[in-house]
């Protein structure tokens, strides 16, 4: 008899232990169709840790987006991802460059413009290469990002100077973290930065080449998905993220960049010194389209690089 209770309380724990496992099973399986439910409703923006998103930073971080609507940020630390998260509906914005969107654009990927940036690029030299003029870069290795504004303006340096292009190796480094760390190590001849990591390559005293701001270009943009933004829901939160946007661009215009320093240091891998010295009359405008002359040069751009067959 007591054998037969020691079974029946065994079977009855194996049974019990079942039904917990295939009901929490059950609880998991709804808990991931709530959220993947969720995040396919909210409005989902992919950014990376350059200066020009920092007003959408700042507008996620001091609730200037309504907190009502459902606004994500999706972080990557290269171009390139932000891309494929767009063009597999993964996102339904992106912080790009006028090149990489006309890029995607010709390969079939339909977008909209939503506003220019104030993004600018630098291409620095490593100061232990002692490289102090473009024509210095002949047969030097410069680190870049295929088809984007980097790309672009590597070679507009190149023809500058004069030099060959297959004289000057352009390597492709996507993550704008390891780009830096790699001029920081003396693992490149030269390399082209934006903000933050520009100013932060400055302080270590390398030397900048080429700057874009010099050749009148506004390159940076937000683009959003064109498929599917129609919808009443995806209209509400466009303006919602447009409001945020534009309130957080005029508050980083009025207390300065370096005000949201404990913003900064969330989103950003960089040194204090770099927070300290960063650009602090940087201004960032409103949202506004991108003009039709940048988007005339990044499409000659790239219709040259078919041309060529190097696309």
């Amino acid at each position: 008899m007591r054998r037969f209770l020691l079974i029946f309380v065994i079977i009855s724990l194996i049974v019990g232990c079942g039904q917990s496992y295939e009901e929490t099973k059950r609880l998991n399986q709804a808990q991931r169709l709530r959220l993947f439910r969720e995040d396919s409703a909210a409005l989902k923006v992919a950014v990376m840790p350059t200066l020009d998103c920092l007003p959408v930073f700042v507008a996620k971080e001091r609730q200037f987006f309504d907190p009502a609507v459902d606004i994500r940020l999706k972080q990557f630390s290269a171009q390139m991802d932000c891309d494929t998260a767009l063009m597999r509906n993964r996102v339904e914005g992106s912080i790009t460059d006028i090149v990489r969107a006309e890029r995607m654009m010709k390969s079939g990927t339909p977008i909209k413009y939503w506003t220019s940036t104030n993004a600018y690029w630098l291409l620095i030299s490593n100061r232990q290469q002692r490289i102090n003029d473009l024509k210095h870069l002949d047969d030097k290795m410069v680190a870049m990002t295929r088809y984007s504004i980097t790309d672009l303006l590597s070679d507009m340096a190149v023809d500058s100077a004069k030099l060959k292009p297959e004289r000057v190796f352009r390597i492709q480094v996507n993550d704008v973290n390891v780009r830096l760390k790699m001029l920081e190590n003396n693992e490149m001849d030269a390399l082209i930065l934006t903000e933050p990591y520009a100013t932060q390559a400055l302080l270590a005293k390398h030397k900048i080449l080429f700057d874009s701001r010099k050749s009148d270009m506004q390159m940076g943009v937000f683009v959003f998905r064109s498929k599917g933004m129609d919808d009443k829901n995806r209209q509400h939160q466009m303006r919602a993220f447009l409001k945020g946007y534009n309130e957080a661009c005029d508050s980083i215009n009025k207390y300065g960049v370096r005000n949201y320093r404990d913003i900064i240091r969330k989103y950003y891998i960089i040194t204090d010194q770099t927070l300290k010295n960063l650009p602090d009359t940087l201004k960032f405008q409103h949202a506004a389209l991108p003009s039709q002359k940048d988007i005339e040069t990044a499409q000659q751009w790239l219709s040259k690089k078919i041309r060529y067959g190097t696309e």
